[in-house]
C-alpha cells in the first residue's frame, strides 16, 4: 500500500483522491487546508484507505509531525499555482516525490531549481494542458525524420453554451486568468519566441464544428525547450466557441482588467455558470518529412463527463485528475527511472494509455 498526500480537496483533488483510493493500492491522505482559493469541496467516498487531515503546509513543524507518523512517498498538489513552490520545497526537504497540475511557467521554473540534484521525481504540469497534450504531441513527432510544425489545441467547453462568452467555469478562475493574461512561449521560423496571449486567432474545424483558437499561456509546457532547433513552428492555443476571444480581449485589454485581476475574477465568477455538461477537445497535428514525403499526422480526442465511484464528474475533472494519477502511478512503480525534474514528454504515450488511470483517455473520444 503506497501512501500519498493529496493537498487540496477541491474539484481536481477530490477526484485524484477518489481514483487512487478506488484502485485499492493507495492509502491517501487528503489535506483539507481550507485555502480560500482552493476551489469548492467535492465529496470523496468514504474508505479505510482515505484519511482526511487538516494540515497547514506553511507550518514546517506541523508537516514534520505528520511525516513522522506516516510512510509517505509522494505529495500531489491540487492547490492554486502560487502555493506550489512552498509545497515542493517541503517535498524536497522530506525526500518525497512531488507532482502538480500547474500551468504557471514561473512556478514550474522554481520547481525545476528545487529539483536539482534530487533522487526523487519533481513533476509539475501533470494535468491536461500542460500535461497530456505534451505527451501526445511528442509521440506524434517521434515518427518524423524532419519536423516542420507541431500544433497543439485544447479546449474545455460547455456542451450547451448560453452566455455571450459561450463558456462555463469548471476549474480554477485564477488559472484561467493566468492563461489569458500571461505571456506565451512558442517557436516561430526555427527560433523560440515570446507570444502575446489572446493573439494568433484562427478558425479550426473539428468533426464538422467550427471553433476558434488563440494563444494562451502555459499549455505548451516544456516543449519549446525540448524542440528548440528541431522544429520550424511550435505553438499551443486554447479552443473556444467563436466570439469568445474578442470579448475576453475587450475585458482584459481595453478595460485593462488584466491589471486588476481580482476585479476580473469577481466578474467571471459572478457572470459565468458552472456545469457538469462539458466536453474536453484535444487536437494535435505534426507536419514534416517521413521517408522523403511531406506528411501531416493528427490526433483528435473528445472526452465527456464520466461516472466514477457512483458520481458524475465533469470532463475537465476527469481529464486532469486521471492524467495526474497516471503519472503518479507510472513513477511510483518505477521510481529509479524518474529522478530530479521530469518533463511530461519523457513519458511514452503507450505507457500512459496502458495505465489504469490513463485508460480514461481511451474510452471516450
Amino acid at each position: 500500500m503506497r501512501e500519498v498526500l493529496v493537498a487540496g480537496a477541491g474539484k481536481i483533488g477530490s477526484l485524484v483522491a477518489t481514483l487512487l483510493v478506488e484502485s485499492g493500492d493507495y492509502l491517501v491522505y487528503v489535506a483539507d487546508i481550507e485555502h480560500k482559493s482552493s476551489g469548492s469541496k467535492e465529496e470523496i467516498p468514504a474508505s479505510q484507505n482515505l484519511k482526511k487531515i487538516h494540515l497547514d503546509i506553511t507550518h514546517t513543524e506541523s508537516f514534520t509531525k505528520f511525516i513522522q507518523k506516516s510512510k509517505l512517498e509522494a505529495v500531489i498538489s491540487c492547490l492554486p499555482y502560487f502555493v506550489n513552490p512552498a509545497l515542493a520545497a517541503l517535498a524536497k526537504n522530506f525526500d518525497l516525490h512531488y507532482f502538480d497540475t500547474t500551468e504557471d511557467t514561473e512556478v514550474s521554473a522554481a520547481i525545476k531549481k528545487l529539483a536539482f540534484g534530487s533522487i526523487h521525481a519533481f513533476i509539475p504540469q501533470c494535468g491536461l494542458a500542460p500535461g497530456f497534450i505534451s505527451i501526445l504531441a511528442n509521440s506524434l513527432a517521434k515518427s518524423f525524420d524532419q519536423i516542420e510544425s507541431i500544433l497543439m489545441r485544447v479546449g474545455n467547453l460547455p456542451v450547451h453554451p448560453h452566455s455571450a462568452l459561450k463558456y462555463a467555469i469548471n476549474w480554477s478562475v485564477d488559472g484561467l486568468i493566468n492563461q489569458y493574461g500571461n505571456l506565451c512561449y512558442g517557436i516561430s521560423n526555427g527560433k523560440p519566441q515570446l507570444l502575446q496571449s489572446l493573439e494568433g486567432l484562427e478558425t479550426i474545424e473539428i468533426d464538422g464544428a467550427l471553433y476558434e483558437a488563440f494563444n494562451t499561456s502555459g499549455g505548451v509546457g516544456t516543449l519549446v525547450e525540448s524542440y528548440d532547433g528541431k522544429v520550424a513552428h511550435l505553438n499551443y492555443k486554447t479552443l473556444r466557441y467563436p466570439g469568445h476571444c474578442q470579448l475576453i480581449h475587450f475585458l482584459m485589454n481595453e478595460l485593462k482588467l488584466n491589471n486588476d485581476r481580482q476585479t476580473l475574477k469577481r466578474i467571471l465568477e459572478n457572470a459565468l455558470p458552472k456545469t457538469h455538461e462539458d466536453v474536453v477537445i484535444i487536437y494535435a497535428a505534426v507536419k514534416g518529412m517521413q521517408n522523403g514525403q511531406l506528411i501531416e499526422d493528427t490526433a483528435v480526442k473528445k472526452i465527456y463527463p464520466q461516472e466514477i465511484a457512483g458520481k458524475l464528474w465533469s470532463a475537465i475533472q476527469v481529464t486532469t485528475a486521471t492524467s495526474v494519477c497516471a503519472i503518479v502511478d507510472i513513477v511510483l512503480n518505477k521510481p529509479q527511472k524518474y529522478q530530479g525534474f521530469v518533463l511530461q514528454e519523457q513519458f511514452e504515450l503507450s505507457d500512459f494509455l496502458a495505465n489504469r488511470f490513463g485508460q480514461y483517455y481511451v474510452s471516450k473520444q
